[in-house]
C-alpha cells in the first residue's frame, strides 16, 4: 500500500501541473471503488479551478471554491499525469481532465482506492478523527503528544504509532524502521516507554519519513510514482522484510513476528 512518503511524492510531482488548472470534466469508467464514486462529482467540480493540492495523512485533497476532491490510492493505486487522448489501460478508472489538455488518471487494479468530495474536507468522516501530521510539528511536540497519549497503555508500541487517530502516516514499513532506529522492540507496551524513549522514537519517525520522501518512497510491488517509475527507498531499509538476515548494525539475526496480522521485524541485539 502506498504510505505517507509515496503519497507525498505523488503530491509534489503533481502540484506544479495541476494547481491553477481548471477541471473541464471528470470521466468515470468504473464507479465501484472502495466506496462508490458520488454520481454528482462531475456536476460539482466541472469548471472549478484547483487552487491547491495538499495531503492529509494518505489522502490527496484537491481544493476548489466548491469544495475538495478527496482521493485515496488504496492498496495498489497510482495517479499519473498524461495527455487527455492517451488510450486508457485496464484498471484506469477515473480521469480528472484539465484545461491544459492533460488529465490526472487514477489506475487502481484492486479497486481499494476512493474518490469522494466534501464542502468542508476536515469535517468529512474519513478525516475528522485523524491525529497530527508527524512532519508538521517539532520533534519535541510529537514526542510530548505520543507520551501523553501513551501513558498507561498496554497496546504494543508498534500498533500504537500505526493508529491514525494517534498520529497519521506511520505505516507498517516505517513503524518497523523507526522502532529499529530508536532501539525499541515493536511488542513493547506503549505505556512502558519513558519520555526519553518517546523523544528518540518521535525523531526516528520523522527521520525515516523525511528520508523516504527524499528518496522517492518505498519500492512496493504495486506502487508507482506519478511518472510511472518505482520508488527507491526499499534498498535502504534496515529491518523490514529482512527476517533471518544479519542486522546491519550489530550482526544479530533479525527476527520476524506477527502482530495484529502484520509482520514485525526487529533486532534482538539493538532493540529492547
Amino acid at each position: 500500500m502506498p504510505e505517507l512518503p509515496e503519497v507525498e511524492t505523488t503530491r509534489r510531482a503533481l502540484q506544479p501541473v495541476c494547481e491553477g488548472q481548471k477541471i473541464t470534466e471528470i470521466v468515470i469508467r468504473n464507479r465501484r471503488l472502495r466506496w462508490p464514486i458520488p454520481t454528482d462529482i462531475d456536476l460539482h467540480f466541472r469548471g472549478q479551478t484547483i487552487q491547491r493540492l495538499r495531503r492529509r495523512s494518505k489522502y490527496l485533497l484537491f481544493d476548489t471554491v466548491e469544495g475538495s476532491l478527496i482521493l485515496h490510492l488504496g492498496m495498489s493505486g497510482s495517479l499519473c499525469h498524461v495527455p487527455r487522448q492517451t488510450p486508457p489501460r485496464k484498471h484506469d478508472h477515473v480521469d480528472i481532465v484539465l484545461d491544459s489538455g492533460r488529465c490526472l488518471r487514477l489506475h487502481d487494479p484492486r479497486r481499494f482506492g476512493s474518490l469522494l468530495w466534501a464542502k468542508q474536507p476536515e469535517e468529512h468522516k474519513l478525516l475528522a478523527q485523524l491525529g497530527p501530521e508527524p512532519l508538521d510539528c517539532s520533534t519535541d511536540e510529537l514526542a510530548t503528544h505520543l507520551y501523553n497519549l501513551g501513558k498507561n497503555r498496554k497496546v504494543a508500541v508498534k500498533n500504537f504509532i500505526m493508529n491514525a487517530q494517534i498520529v497519521v502516516g506511520v505505516g507498517n514499513i516505517y513503524a518497523n524502521e523507526a522502532l529499529f532506529l530508536a532501539g525499541i522492540r515493536p511488542a513493547r507496551a506503549a505505556g512502558r516507554l519513558t519520555q526519553n524513549q518517546w523523544q528518540k522514537l518521535a525523531g526516528a519517525i520523522q527521520d525515516r519519513l523525511r528520508q523516504a520522501i527524499a528518496a522517492g518512497g518505498t519500492t512496493l510491488r504495486d506502487f508507482q510514482h506519478s511518472d510511472g517509475k518505482p520508488g527507491y527507498f526499499a534498498q535502504e531499509l534496515a529491518v523490514y522484510n529482512r527476517g533471518g538476515e544479519s542486522c546491519p548494525a550489530c550482526g544479530s539475526e533479525i527476527k520476524q513476528q506477527r502482530h495484529n496480522q502484520r509482520s514485525s521485524y526487529y533486532c534482538p541485539g539493538c532493540q529492547h
